[in-house]
């Protein structure tokens, strides 16, 4: 009977790893598209309130999974790849390093916007009824409004980034005919970088 490889190795993504990989990227893009569906929605419209308690309420909860996914990355093996051999190879490695943070900045701040937008009137985020996250005891002025427009510019940023990465991922699978996308598909995929 095989062991389910649930932590990283020097060889793979572990089970952990993968998921949350793959979980984070399908709630974000619906939370993505309920944003612009959202934006589009009147005030007397019956989904406006049901949205956007939606929206905060699974905004909350994704924040909590990428602290986490922050802390296993931090805490856990990186798969080794292959050494890069030449300088189109160590720029690969060095553009998917900085997209790699780009990506975790950009899903931190957005998330930090949201919040300052959900809690600019003084209220806290009630998450699904079942918790609610405290507003800060200080507001700055038009809070709501400059963090709605840094919300709005972070996830069209993070979807371009986004865009970027899932090139990078085919071009990889493809182009190159590594491993790279198969890795983080299941374990023992054999990652690359």
């Amino acid at each position: 009977m095989n062991n389910i490889q649930l932590r990283n190795t020097e060889q793979s993504y572990g089970w952990v790893t993968i998921i949350i990989h793959w979980l984070m990227a399908a709630i974000i893009f619906s939370l993505f598209g309920l944003g612009l569906y959202m934006v589009e929605l009147g005030y007397y419209d019956p989904w406006y309130r049901d949205a956007l308690f939606l929206h905060k309420s699974i905004g909350v909860l994704i924040f909590l999974v990428l602290v986490f996914r922050i802390v296993w990355r931090v805490s856990s093996v990186k798969p080794l790849g292959e050494i890069a051999s030449n300088a189109r190879d160590r720029f690969e490695q060095a553009a998917a390093h900085y997209a790699h943070l780009g990506l975790y900045g950009l899903m931190l701040v957005l998330m930090l916007s949201g919040y300052l937008i959900s809690t600019a009137d003084g209220r806290g985020v009630d998450v699904f009824e079942l918790f609610t996250v405290p507003a800060l005891p200080f507001s700055i002025e038009n809070q709501e409004d400059i963090a709605g427009d840094i919300h709005w510019f972070l996830a069209w940023s993070l979807m371009v980034l986004v865009a970027v990465h899932l090139l990078a991922a085919f071009k990889h699978h493809l182009i190159n005919k590594d491993h790279t996308l198969k890795g983080m598909i299941r374990p023992n995929g054999k990652n690359t970088v």
